[in-house]
């Protein structure tokens, strides 16, 4: 292919020509990525039961693919910016899967564990590089839809992931759950280097290495802390973490502040279009990941429902998705950033305090309704808070911005999950043990307090003792039940009321409008990003 060279004024007005063919392999690699621990919420059970799994186990299991994940994301946005933005998507997709292929041979815990974190290293390549790749791709003028479909994106993976888990679990072991991302990942490889065009910095100094070493230590003990102190007490382990990550935030702000060439450069918090963007995606994906986390236990455990059934179920969450990320596309030019997000983060904020009206008598239609506007609000809010990060950023630092997005997004979740998924266990616990406190041996309760399928897993043993068992059996079922339901109504308030603080929170910090229609926020497009030429290198 013959070398064309364009000017910059003629890369600004002359955008890629398969820009939109281009964003179906940055789709399906964010896709894979999320999927991977959607995935794994109903591989869980077989896993745990197959490996014989403690809490501790399988908590690491989860989380062995979230902290490097979340600590690696600006460093490795960064070191794309530098060398190549498209090289970054495609050694992460390739890494992904051989951390898949590992993960579906191995047969012991602390392999697994380490199968993941391989994921996880290549999720965090992956992650920013998609976001960079599509800004430095679309013009102003259309990356707002473009923004949108990877949005949808996301919340599609949400539903697709346990469907497509529960479908191979059907009649397959659950290694095959890893090994379904390995063919995705190398359609991804292909699709990328046909489709997506070479892409580097133009003008990038020296890569910060300290800030990013501080960046990796401050955020790693973070997410360690917040995972770690909820589910298994706040010890010495968890303690020194949350030092640890308090002392290298500080000494990462303090570097950045000096450094002539920032990792990231921390006075965009100042601006309010970027720091209410990051407060939106974070405190947005603490509900809702918290949320769907103990909404599909309910289905799983209390109402019987097999994964390939509860994959099913979660789908109008990603129609819902769908629906949002229309809407969005079409009114977030007009409307602006603080009323689309604000307007998604209250309805997001209604869907999880619906969830307090659960009872053990609730069915899937009680979930309905909350699981629709969830999904609707991430359509509605994430495309535009994204579009609002990723426009801070000069063309220098996308792979940064994307890292900076995705690390708020990861953040959030992982406090979801962490902190509303503890206060739900202590919530089931406290309940059950009123509940048949004196009515059980203290092995058994003990066993049964410790989770939903441990409560029924007990009761499964009381029901084949030859006097009275069944009847037993079936009062634990319904105490059960009944806890956990309580437990999920009591621990959507305490989300409900987070979520709503934090909606007043963005509301206030996000710009509004100024006279004229147009929105009160800093421009950053002014260096419109450019992308190389195909051909270049």
């Amino acid at each position: 292919m013959p070398l064309v060279v364009k000017t910059p004024a003629e890369r600004m007005t002359a955008p890629y020509a398969r820009r939109w063919w281009a964003l179906l392999p940055l789709c399906l690699s964010l896709l894979i990525v999320v999927m991977a621990n959607t995935s794994l919420i109903v591989a869980a059970p077989d896993m745990t039961k197959d490996l014989g799994l403690s809490s501790s186990d399988l908590q690491w299991v989860i989380d062995g693919y979230t902290v490097p994940y979340a600590a690696l994301m600006l460093v490795l946005g960064s070191l794309g910016d530098k060398y190549s933005r498209r090289g970054a998507l495609v050694a992460g997709l390739l890494i992904f899967a051989g951390g898949s292929v590992m993960g579906s041979l191995v047969d012991e815990a602390g392999l697994v564990i380490t199968a993941r974190a391989v994921m996880g290293i290549g999720a965090a390549v992956v992650m920013p590089a998609t976001l960079s790749l599509l800004v430095a791709m679309f013009p102003r003028s259309e990356r707002g839809k473009a923004i949108t479909a990877w949005s949808a994106t996301s919340g599609l993976a949400i539903a697709v992931g346990p469907l497509a888990a529960g479908w191979l679990l059907k009649s397959h072991a659950w290694g095959s759950t890893f090994l379904m991302n390995v063919p995705v990942a190398l359609i991804g490889v292909v699709a990328v280097l046909m489709l997506v065009p070479p892409s580097k910095a133009q003008h990038m100094g020296r890569i910060d290495y300290i800030g990013g070493l501080l960046s990796i230590i401050s955020v790693g003990a973070l997410v360690y802390a917040i995972i770690e102190g909820p589910h298994f007490g706040w010890g010495s382990g968890p303690v020194a973490a949350a030092v640890v990550a308090a002392v290298g935030l500080l000494a990462f702000v303090a570097w950045e502040l000096r450094h002539p060439h920032p990792m990231l450069n921390v006075r965009k918090f100042r601006e309010r279009p970027f720091s209410g963007s990051m407060l939106a995606v974070l405190f947005f994906f603490f509900g809702t990941f918290g949320s769907i986390y103990y909404s599909t236990q309910f289905l799983q455990f209390v109402l019987g429902y097999s994964p390939l059934q509860t994959g099913v179920r979660l789908l109008p969450l990603a129609a819902a998705v769908g629906v949002g990320a229309l809407v969005t596309g079409r009114m977030a030019p007009k409307l602006g950033v603080r009323l689309m997000v604000g307007a998604g983060m209250v309805i997001g904020t209604a869907g999880v305090l619906l969830l307090t009206q659960i009872e053990s008598g609730s069915t899937y239609t009680d979930f309905l309704t909350p699981l629709l506007m969830l999904g609707f609000a991430i359509g509605l809010s994430v495309a535009p808070a994204t579009d609002t990060i990723m426009g801070s950023f000069p063309e220098s630092e996308l792979g940064v911005g994307g890292g900076a997005n995705d690390t708020a997004l990861e953040l959030g979740g992982s406090l979801g999950i962490a902190l509303l998924g503890s206060l739900l266990a202590t919530s089931y616990k406290d309940e059950l043990g009123d509940t048949v406190g004196n009515r059980l041996p203290a092995e058994a309760l003990s066993t049964a307090q410790d989770s939903v399928g441990g409560g029924l897993a007990v009761a499964e043993q009381i029901a084949k003792t030859p006097e009275g068992g069944a009847q037993q059996a079936q009062a634990l079922i319904s105490a059960v039940n009944e806890s956990f339901a309580h437990a999920i109504a009591h621990t959507s308030l305490l989300g409900g009321i987070i979520m709503a603080a934090g909606a007043l929170i963005v509301i206030a910090v996000l710009p509004g409008r100024r006279r004229g229609g147009k929105p009160a926020r800093q421009d950053a497009d002014q260096a419109q990003t450019e992308t190389e030429p195909v051909g270049t290198t």
